[in-house]
This record gives structure tokens, C-alpha cells and sequence, in this order.
């Protein structure tokens, strides 16, 4: 084989059928790794207990490996792609940067029985690639982009996964945030714990809290291996726990490092990196103020921020009053995509109807709703129709979606309570509705608490739900 792996012609490509769980279930996954030469090591994990997130991140999958022909060369002896994910067979395309591609080997051998290292073999096989920019002309590799039209808001305590999931019952197009994670929790704690994510919540983003570049961009590694759509950084958050960890909105006063630090995940990942923050910290909330934030970290390569649009006061208001006090400033927002009309400008703070949401997308590129999606959750199912022309959901079969979801994750350990703590606000300004959060309230964090919970308190407002 000639010098380097510059190109995927100098691949052997067999035609080959998309994955299926089935042919791969005798096969072990050694590593998952980017053409850019990175890599992660999924220790012998059994391909049947791969993720489905991962395999729709795959652009390649691969088998057959050798190792490399010395330790600092670029030459492997030989290598072949069984798979094209994406399409029906394979074609000779170039390998772009941010490809990601499953190695797999059978059981019965394994590339460690060459007597190199694996983590080595893995790098060193894809060292130095040099492959052209991602264009639009590639359809093949390209990813979907993310539609920021709708967003439902990154809520601490709020929005995980199993708010999540049903949130994605009520709007099949909404943008889903994850409460916020810090990078210690990732790379410290049990990250699994943390970025563990149900496939049907897609499209959703994971949001980091950190300022440190190289830790954000080994979170943002993870993320994306874990098949998050995008990264988001916490750069609003104004509680004291997050100003002492240098994170959060203090970080508008040092927007070089928020600069570093997205250009550090962007080199890291292909997925997008956003930005949330405010329009201003304490007395710095001048407009010019807010360009010089814009201007440093866009120079970076960030293309959308998500604006909550009133400043924070770090000191002497609490989290909760800095969602409230400070006053908003839409006009300040729309003056932002005015100046920066390249940019994706997201406007986030205060929203409570979809009809608001309406006038702020005639000037702007989204909408990002937190408490009220939260707290009057029946607001997604108008989302769909109100804003992507798609169908009003139907309620009744997204409540029997519901009660299966919890079914399943009572089968796996979970409590009722868990799940059930999210659809409090379900019936909001409803008959029954009191009585429904009542029971709830009562009842589902019991120890024993079964579906039944959820039933009987489903029925105190639509008496004929479960009717056979």
C-alpha cells in the first residue's frame, strides 16, 4: 500500500448492506475513531451493546485491520470498510475530518494478538491524515443540520432524561437541552450517568459548564461519541457554586477564554458549538460591551449563541431572581442578528406563548422557551403545527407512550416519581387538574409506586382513558 491513507481509494471498499444488530452480534468492537487520528477505546465491547446513537454517528465500518509497518509509519499492510452507514453500498469517497468509523474484528482473533498495542495500532494507523475540508457537494458525510427554530431551555434539576423524552412526545421537531453538566462530573464522575440519553430524544444538545479549553474538549469528545446533536456552553449561569468555579456568566467578562475554549471543542468534534449568555454581567451591559463578546468568540469559529436577554447581577441576587429582576431587552436582541446578520441568533428570556415566539422569529433565527415549556408543558403540542406546519399531537396515544415509557423504566429500576415529577403541570388551567398533581404528589414517590399511580391519576381528568 502506498504512503499514508490520504485517500479512501487507497481503501479496499466492499459493497455491503447498512448495519444490522444481527451480523454484527459475533463481533467485538475495539475502537471507535475519527479521521482526524483520535480515538476511543471501547474496551471489548460486544457490538450488540453499542448504542444505536453511535452507529448513526458512523460514517464507516471497518474490519480487518493490520498493524502498522513499524512504529512511526504511515503504511498499513492491509484494510478494508465493510459498511458504508448512510446508504445502500459504498462508493470510493474521500475520508473527511470528524468521519467516525467502527473497527471491528471477530471474536476468534484480535489486533492486540499482533503483539502491538491497540491504542497505538488505532492512532498510528490513521496518523497524520490528510483528507480535504467537509463541502457541500459531499452529501455523504454530511450531518443533518440542527434546526434551532424551537428550543426548550437547559433547566438545572429540570431537563433530564426522562423530561426529556417526554417533552419529545409532545413535539417531534423541538431542539432538547440537557441540564447542565459540568466538566468535572463528566471526567471525574460517572459519566455515563451523566450523558446516558434515550435515541428517541433526538434532536438534542448536551450543556457544559467549565472554562478550562482541553477539559471542555474532552467533554465535547465524549458528547459526541455518545451522539448528542450539539454542544452547548453555559456562559449565563449566575449562581454563586458556578461563579466559584469560574464558569457560567462571569465568563462574558473574559470572552478570550470563552474564545479558547470553543475553538478547543471545535477542533475537537465536528457537531456544532453554541453559545448561551447573556446581554450583559453587572455594570458591564453595554451594548459595545456585548459586540466585543460577540466579536471575540465568532472570531473563534461560533456561528450561533443563544442570547438570554437580560444581564446578570452576580452579586446579591440569587439564580432565581436573575431570571426575573434584571429587565429584559428584546430590542437589544434583535439588534444583535441586525449587525450580525451572518450570525444564528437565538433569543431566550421571558417567553411564555407560541404567539410570542411568532413575532421573535420574524426578526430572528429561533426561540428557546424554559419554565413555561416546563410548567405548561401542553405548549409543545402546539409546536409542531404553530411552527413547522406539522400535526397537533395526538394526546391519548401520547399518554399511552407515556405510561409505556414508564413501564420500561420501572422494569430497569427507576421510580415513578422520577419520571412522573416532570408532567406535573400536564393539565395547567384545566378541570382535574389539581387532583391529578394532588395524586401524583401523594403517591408516585412510594417505594412500591407502580404504573397504576400514573393511571388512576391520568383518569381523575380524562375519566375515559383506558377504557377497553
Amino acid at each position: 500500500m502506498k504512503k499514508g491513507l490520504s485517500q479512501a481509494c487507497l481503501l479496499t471498499i466492499k459493497r455491503a448492506r447498512l448495519y444490522q444488530p444481527s451480523p454484527l452480534s459475533a463481533l467485538t468492537l475495539h475502537y471507535i475513531f475519527k479521521a482526524d487520528g483520535s480515538s476511543n477505546k471501547l474496551s471489548r465491547l460486544r457490538a450488540r451493546a453499542l448504542p444505536t446513537s453511535f452507529i448513526k454517528r458512523a460514517r464507516f465500518l471497518m474490519y480487518n485491520f493490520a498493524v502498522p509497518l513499524g512504529t512511526n509509519s504511515r503504511r498499513v499492510s492491509r484494510c478494508s470498510i465493510l459498511a458504508c452507514l448512510g446508504s445502500d453500498s459504498c462508493h470510493a469517497a474521500p475520508l473527511f475530518r470528524g468521519d467516525m468509523a467502527l473497527i471491528v474484528t471477530p471474536m476468534s482473533s484480535s489486533i492486540s494478538g499482533t503483539g502491538h498495542n491497540r491504542h497505538k495500532f488505532s492512532i498510528l494507523s490513521l496518523k497524520n491524515l490528510k483528507t480535504p475540508a467537509k463541502t457541500a457537494t459531499t452529501p455523504a458525510t454530511a450531518r443533518p443540520a440542527v434546526d434551532r427554530t424551537f428550543c426548550v431551555a437547559p433547566m438545572l434539576d429540570w431537563t433530564d432524561k426522562h423530561c426529556r423524552y417526554f417533552h419529545r412526545l409532545l413535539s417531534q421537531h423541538a431542539l432538547l437541552y440537557t441540564e447542565m453538566v459540568t466538566t468535572g462530573a463528566i471526567l471525574h464522575g460517572d459519566a455515563d450517568r451523566f450523558l446516558q440519553f434515550n435515541p428517541a430524544e433526538h434532536p438534542v444538545a448536551l450543556q457544559l459548564g467549565g472554562s478550562d479549553p482541553a477539559a471542555l474538549a474532552e467533554c465535547a469528545r465524549k458528547a459526541e461519541l455518545w451522539g448528542y446533536d450539539e454542544v452547548n456552553l453555559n456562559v449565563g449561569c449566575p449562581s454563586d457554586r458556578v461563579q466559584n468555579g469560574m464558569f457560567g456568566a462571569c465568563l462574558m467578562a473574559d470572552p478570550q477564554r470563552v474564545a479558547d475554549a470553543v475553538k478547543a471543542m471545535q477542533q475537537a468534534v465536528s457537531i456544532p458549538i453554541t453559545v448561551k449568555h447573556r446581554i450583559g454581567i453587572d455594570d458591564q451591559d453595554s451594548y459595545e460591551f456585548l459586540c466585543r463578546f460577540i466579536d471575540t468568540v465568532a472570531e473563534a469559529g461560533c456561528r450561533t449563541f443563544i442570547v438570554h436577554a437580560r444581564k446578570a447581577i452576580l452579586q446579591g441576587l440569587s439564580p432565581k431572581q436573575n431570571r426575573d429582576i434584571p429587565p429584559l431587552d428584546y430590542d437589544r436582541v434583535y439588534r444583535l442578528k441586525q449587525d450580525y446578520p451572518a450570525l444564528e441568533i437565538i433569543i431566550n428570556g421571558g417567553i411564555k406563548t407560541l404567539a410570542e415566539c411568532q413575532q421573535h422569529l420574524l426578526q430572528l433565527d429561533g426561540v428557546m422557551i424554559g419554565r413555561e415549556a416546563y410548567q405548561n408543558p401542553l405548549l409543545l403540542a402546539e409546536v409542531d403545527q404553530a411552527l413547522y406546519n406539522g400535526d397537533l399531537v395526538d394526546l391519548d396515544q401520547m399518554l399511552m407512550r407515556l405510561c409505556a415509557y414508564c413501564e420500561q423504566q420501572l422494569a430497569q429500576g427507576a421510580q415513578l416519581g422520577w419520571i412522573t415529577r416532570h408532567v406535573l403541570g400536564l393539565y395547567q388551567g384545566q378541570p382535574g387538574a389539581r387532583r391529578f398533581r394532588r395524586f401524583i404528589s401523594e403517591n408516585a414517590f412510594r417505594p412500591d409506586a407502580g404504573i397504576d399511580v400514573l393511571k388512576q391519576a391520568l383518569v381523575l381528568v380524562k375519566p375515559g382513558l383506558f377504557a377497553a
